[in-house]
């Protein structure tokens, strides 16, 4: 026998006590995992602080585009 079964599941995966679906609501909902550099990570202690910051960001193209579209 190989060390996949038809599924391709190593033996060893043991899946005893895990939950089917924990996350299916959460996935379904949608979400965009974007894996940060990191020197970048290590400024941000958490997922509030980066979505500030890229908000922030976000305010000062979209007045730039205004500012540019303007002239």
């Amino acid at each position: 026998m190989t060390d996949t079964d038809d599924n391709g599941m190593k033996e060893e995966y043991d899946f005893k006590g895990g939950e089917r679906g924990r996350y299916a609501k959460r996935y379904a909902e949608g979400s965009n995992v974007v894996v940060l550099d990191p020197d970048v990570a290590s400024v941000f202690p958490d997922k509030e602080s980066v979505n500030e910051a890229l908000r922030a960001l976000a305010a000062i193209l979209e007045a730039r585009r205004k500012r540019a579209k303007a002239s």
